[in-house]
């Protein structure tokens, strides 16, 4: 099945492409994963122990062509997006509204701005101006390593980006600036501990 950008360019899916080592005590458990795989695992462990209700966005599509190999099935060939999507997940937490995109890279010393889209910055700066709480996921794959970044650290890269500065984060900043998490068992990235871990500072 083709399936196209508003723009009309092809949609080419990661997670093709995204295949990655891991470090050896996750090497079996996590083995051809992506990042997506195991924040879909990580939100199933939270909502099956009531810990909170957060799931991947669906993204609609307009379907262009269809075809019809017998009566009984029908197979898509060919779709477009209706409108850009903004970011990978969302729900609820503790009573708080968290939004956020999860993006890899296998870049081992930053983290390029170019990953990201101005109508996905745009669509969380206003879940923050609502008190919500949105934030970036990134895993650099090549390392194996995961950074939580809250949005006013993201949006302060971005802006200065968008003055004439570097375009991207560098692995540096991740380590003074994000909450960097570890894999593990039950849930795969517990990045609701990241994220606690973020609010008790800020608090």
């Amino acid at each position: 099945m083709t399936i196209r950008y508003p723009n009309g360019k092809k949609y080419i899916p990661t997670s093709a492409t995204n295949k990655h080592p891991v470090m050896k005590h996750d090497a079996y458990r996590n083995r051809g994963q992506t990042l997506e795989d195991e924040l879909n695992d990580s939100n199933a462990f939270y909502l099956s122990r009531n810990i909170a209700v957060i799931h991947k966005k669906p993204v609609p599509i307009q379907v262009v062509k269809v075809n019809y190999p017998n009566r009984s099935a029908a197979v898509i060939t060919e779709a477009y997006y209706r409108t850009p999507s903004t970011t990978d997940y969302n729900g609820v937490w503790n009573g708080k509204y968290i939004d956020f995109e999860a993006k890899e890279t296998k870049n081992k010393t930053s983290f390029p701005l170019q990953n990201l889209h101005v109508h996905q910055v745009e669509h969380m700066k206003n879940v923050y101006e609502q008190q919500g709480i949105p934030f970036l996921i990134i895993r650099f794959s090549t390392l194996n390593r995961y950074f939580l970044l809250p949005y006013e650290t993201m949006i302060e890269k971005w802006d200065r980006m968008n003055e004439g500065g570097r375009k991207s984060i560098t692995l540096q900043e991740f380590e003074d600036e994000a909450i960097e998490m570890e894999t593990g068992f039950m849930p795969t990235i517990d990045y609701l501990k990241g994220l606690a871990s973020f609010i008790g500072k800020e608090g």
